[in-house]
């Protein structure tokens, strides 16, 4: 790999020109067709094969009005009593009329005549249906309906609109990536000294960020897209794509030091930093398409809509920056900020201060590191899954006034609606079937209320909406679910009818509970991944186990976190949480696969550093310390980049993007200082050459991966070796 690369990089130096044109090329064609073709993105997190979803598919031809969009729009009044008046009703009615005649909408309900109205008169729903799927109702209906309501506001109501069509999520905010591309550029200014260097990597990320996002804009034309995925796609996209560009910018700088030209310098870190950004972004790549693993459609096209953003990176920093840096040439430190930073200048490093105390302590470094992140992870054995509704909007948002006021009239059931089917085609007396179905509902402990069921007479099916006592995001709301679910085989004993139990929020608790299931499985398959690729890397047993049992603690720590500050509301004032409740179901699984990959790459530039200094003849303790010492700065400098990338979406107030941000941040924080920095250096100290025992039986079989160069590097010296000979034997031969 290194050979290739070595000759790809010099390839990309000489040709800049026309690389740099083939990407400013590929950048403006693929924008040119997001903008032509791009669709819209969908809010829809759907599993087929749960319950909730196969009841859905298999009525949607008995009631239609079940598979498509709906809202709800709510009047307000001051004071109780408020929406009884006749003005009140009069106000309402008029703009019900109008909502019924934007184009899309099916039905609207009079309120005051379907008994919508709370108890103390204060507050009135208009339950809106669309003719059509949600993932279709578009923006422009979304103002009608919002125009439509004029009359009621000017008649002195609030008028909030909520329900599905109106709970939007995972908007890409300017201003959150704009905040980590300022603190990740200041971070490579003072990683590496000058703005001609530190402006490098941003640029590159850059380009790469723009071709990987305008290609998946082009595919929500003719595919279904769920609407975090871009999100996600840039947000790591944009992280790796600064990491990579570093990693092999300063092994560029490092050869420049040396005094190598330009031209080899970057062929050199090409090939030798740009192997292992080859090998990390493999892991990241496999591990994010390992997603699919869980059988969730929506999760899938997350993984690959990620992982193709990183392919692009990968590539960006493998053909764009060499080119680039020939651009730059020898005026890559111009523009001096910090000429500390420029070079070490034969000091001790922090780096290797810090190196040279752990390896002296390792053992209390070890117990110490893994009492803090065991603390850590404590908050995680209490994880609880779910999905976002109207409840985990921001406040002061339509949706989230919306559910606030259903909430407070009504009871939090009402936002919590469930559909039980009932199939009585097969029962002696189906009309009689569906009323003791009805019965034995409302006798359950955490049912609210019923509302009229809605029959088909000629398919016997028919439809009884319950209402909860408690919102979708509780527990006793869940345990209802189940516990109807629990009572089929009695009543189809008893009556001849069939149940299920369908609806938004039983969608969503399936959804929950499927991605939780998935987890043990996933977790399996991406340590086996991990346990194969650090064996093919580093040909040891013990730096895969003891890298994949880090990984872990990382998890757990990380997972902890999410649970304090997202569950438990820790921290509540200072990371302004929307709602505290269940962990988005998907968090646990995305955190996984991509810190996984992130992890390894702190994992392979450390170690990896680490075994180059063993294998030319360093004692196991020192090798350990000059690994460290080498890549202490570049990776101190990714992951704080990572964190401010990951981190800045923490101050949106999207309730999926956000506890993504967080955990991604505090995982890379942890992984990165604590794991990598600390334990991994402790470990292989204790370990000492044992770190590097491979069996001999493995070694005949498993492949070499020539990821630092030093198969490349022998052979360069070798030719460099005989130039000289064999200059001196023409010189010889002429006189």
């Amino acid at each position: 790999m290194a050979s290739y690369l070595y000759r790809l990089g010099h390839f990309c130096f000489r040709r800049r020109r026309a690389v740099l044109a083939v990407w400013i090329a590929l950048l403006i064609a693929i924008g040119g067709a997001a903008g032509a073709f791009a669709g819209k993105t969908s809010d829809e997190f759907k599993v087929p094969g749960t319950e909730a979803q196969a009841t859905l598919d298999r009525i949607k031809d008995t009631f239609p009005e079940q598979a498509h969009g709906s809202a709800q729009v709510v009047f307000a009044a001051p004071a109780p009593g408020g929406a009884k008046t006749p003005e009140a009703g009069r106000a309402v009615a008029e703009a019900v009329g109008r909502i019924a005649a934007v184009p899309g909408v099916a039905a609207v309900p009079d309120p005051y005549a379907t008994g919508a109205v709370s108890p103390d008169g204060r507050v009135a729903i208009a339950l809106v249906s669309f003719d059509h799927k949600l993932a279709e109702v578009t923006d422009r209906q979304r103002e009608a309906v919002r125009a439509a309501a004029e009359p009621a506001r000017a008649a002195g109501l609030e008028v909030a609109f909520g329900g599905d069509a109106y709970n939007k999520m995972a908007q890409i905010e300017g201003s959150t990536e704009s905040v980590g591309l300022l603190v990740a550029g200041a971070v490579l200014v003072v990683t590496l000294g000058t703005l001609v260097a530190a402006g490098l990597p941003l640029l590159t990320a850059l380009i790469g960020v723009g071709v990987a996002m305008g290609a998946l804009l082009v595919l929500t034309g003719p595919f279904e897209i769920i609407t975090t995925a871009p999100v996600l796609a840039l947000m790591v996209g944009l992280a790796v794509g600064i990491d990579y560009a570093l990693f092999i910018l300063f092994r560029h700088r490092r050869h420049l030091d040396e005094g190598l030209e330009p031209a080899e310098a970057a062929a050199r870190a090409t090939a030798t930093a740009g192997s292992a950004v080859v090998f990390a972004g493999l892991t990241v790549v496999v591990a994010l398409a390992g997603l699919a693993v869980a059988g969730v459609p929506f999760l899938t096209v997350m993984g690959l809509a990620a992982s193709g953003a990183v392919v692009v990176a990968v590539l960006v920093a493998i053909t764009l920056l060499p080119a680039v840096l020939g651009f730059a040439g020898r005026s890559i430190d111009r523009l001096p900020v910090w000429k500390r930073a420029l070079t070490t200048g034969g000091r001790t490093t922090m780096g290797e201060r810090w190196a040279r105390f752990v390896v002296r302590r390792p053992l209390p470094v070890l117990l110490v590191g893994l009492a803090g992140l065991g603390t850590l992870a404590v908050p995680a054995a209490s994880l609880d899954l779910g999905l976002p509704g109207g409840g985990s909007q921001a406040a002061g948002t339509d949706a989230r006034k919306a559910y606030d006021l259903v909430s407070d009239s009504f009871g939090p059931g009402f936002n919590a609606p469930l559909v039980v089917v009932v199939d009585a085609h097969g029962a002696p007396r189906p009309e009689q079937a569906v009323q003791e179905v009805a019965a034995t509902l409302q006798t359950l402990k955490g049912v609210g209320t019923l509302l009229p069921p809605t029959v088909d007479q000629a398919s016997g099916t028919a439809l009884v909406p319950v209402i909860p006592r408690t919102g979708p995001d509780h527990a006793d709301t869940r345990a209802l679910v189940d516990e109807i679910r629990d009572q089929r085989d009695a009543l189809r004993s008893a009556t001849g009818a069939s149940i299920a139990v369908t609806g938004t929020t039983a969608a969503n608790i399936d959804v929950s509970a499927k991605l939780g299931q998935a987890l043990p499985p996933f977790v399996a398959v991406i340590v086996g991944i991990a346990l194969l690729l650090l064996a093919l890397a580093f040909r040891s047993v013990l730096v895969p186990l003891k890298a994949v049992l880090g990984f872990l603690l990382s998890i757990g720590a990380s997972l902890g976190a999410v649970v304090a500050v997202y569950q438990w509301g820790w921290l509540d004032g200072l990371i302004d949480v929307p709602k505290v409740g269940p962990v988005v179901s998907f968090v646990p699984i995305l955190l996984i696969g991509v810190l996984f990959g992130l992890a390894m790459d702190y994992e392979l530039f450390l170690v990896s550093g680490m075994k180059e200094q063993y294998v030319h003849g360093k004692e196991p303790r020192e090798a350990v310390v000059g690994g460290v010492r080498d890549g202490a700065r570049v990776v101190t400098a990714a992951a704080l980049i990572m964190v401010s990338v990951f981190g800045a979406f923490v101050f949106g107030h999207d309730p999926i993007v956000q506890p993504i941000g967080f955990a991604l941040a505090v995982g890379v924080l942890v992984d990165a200082f604590v794991v990598r920095m600390a334990l991994v250096p402790a470990a292989m100290a204790l370990f000492g050459k044992a770190a590097w025992w491979f069996p001999k039986r493995l070694e005949k079989v498993v492949p070499r991966v020539d990821m630092e160069g030093e198969q490349l590097i022998a052979r360069l010296r070798e030719q460099q070796s005989e130039r000289p000979s064999a200059e001196q034997g023409k010189q010889a031969a002429g006189v």
